[in-house]
């Protein structure tokens, strides 16, 4: 399956060996706007709800692309002259993004904040603010993502950094389990991803049915990751099956077949995961023959001890994830 960016052999051994995502990276090639659009939660969508605020749109930015997000995207490509779908794509992406700098105050700003505290793992205040702390950390992006680190935020830098991994939040009901070795460098995955699987393990929190077992998703820039045949590309995260006693977090993993193994749970959850992310969930791998008959998972060979969830954007450069 093709990658967005391929890592190499001695980096990547590394990364598994220190259990950690790589702190500086080249510029990533194939680094892309991701395909937003009704249904999709996350950070890039929040950033993309601040910038139709910058551009006069009246949309709130709760990082829920709801139908007033449509709205404000259609009458936004309306302005400019472009297809107006509502869905935002490279090219409404391309007319969202201004340069700002130093000592601008806007949404745009906001949109800046809210990405590099998904893409970086910080806490900036969400102000509008571009401060020195802000500048800092678009310099600290830009060295990371091995392109001009001028504090300046052009067109280059909102693509790498709009396309750059998210990090899950392990409050989010959340247990981060290590099946295949790769430590938390595998817990990377695309913005969209990350939220919606987030969503949907605070949702399950509600039947008082335990938390959500994490297993692996991608690395930080995508790339081969050993022992699975994809989760390349930011889309794919690997979950656990639940148990009947509440322990898939402590005690062990589980196949559908084991006496442990809680099928009304678990249907819960995939439930929570579909309803969580409407129309863009492509798949869900997993064999438990009652929940394949219901038409909520699928049969794939090696899926009878987790749950492979694919998520799909509207358009996406690898069509295997195009919803």
């Amino acid at each position: 399956m093709p990658s967005l960016k391929r890592i190499g052999p001695a980096l990547l051994a590394a990364i598994v060996l220190v259990g950690l995502a790589p702190s500086t990276a080249q510029a990533y090639a194939n680094a892309f706007f991701p395909t937003q659009s009704s249904g999709n939660r996350g950070a890039d969508v929040q950033a993309i709800q601040y910038l139709l605020q910058h551009h006069g749109q009246s949309v709130g930015a709760d990082g829920i692309f709801g139908a007033s997000t449509v709205t404000a995207a259609k009458a936004f490509q309306t302005a400019k002259g472009l297809g107006s779908d509502g869905i935002v794509g490279p090219q409404t992406w391309g007319a969202l993004v201004p340069t700002i700098r130093s000592g601008d105050n806007n949404a745009a700003v906001k949109a800046l904040q809210v990405e590099l505290n998904a893409k970086r793992r910080l806490s900036l205040p969400v102000d509008g603010v571009f401060s020195t702390a802000v500048r800092d950390a678009v310099v600290s992006f830009q060295s990371h993502a091995g392109i001009g680190a001028d504090g300046i935020v052009g067109p280059i830098t909102w693509r790498n950094l709009a396309w750059h991994y998210d990090y899950p939040d392990f409050n989010a009901n959340l247990c981060d389990q290590d099946p295949d070795g790769n430590g938390t460098a595998a817990n990377w995955a695309a913005s969209a991803a990350v939220a919606q699987l987030e969503q949907a393990a605070r949702n399950f929190a509600g039947t008082g049915q335990g938390k959500v077992p994490y297993g692996d998703a991608g690395f930080e820039h995508g790339g081969d990751i050993p022992g699975h045949g994809s989760h390349e590309n930011g889309l794919d995260i690997d979950i656990w099956p639940i148990r009947t006693d509440n322990g898939q977090c402590t005690a062990g993993r589980i196949t559908w077949q084991s006496t442990t193994y809680d099928r009304a749970a678990t249907r819960q959850l995939v439930q929570a995961i579909r309803a969580a992310a409407p129309g863009h969930v492509m798949f869900i791998w997993f064999n438990d023959p009652t929940l394949i008959n219901e038409g909520l998972t699928a049969e794939w060979p090696a899926h009878d001890n987790h749950l492979h969830i694919r998520y799909c954007e509207a358009v996406h450069p690898n069509s295997t994830y195009d919803c």
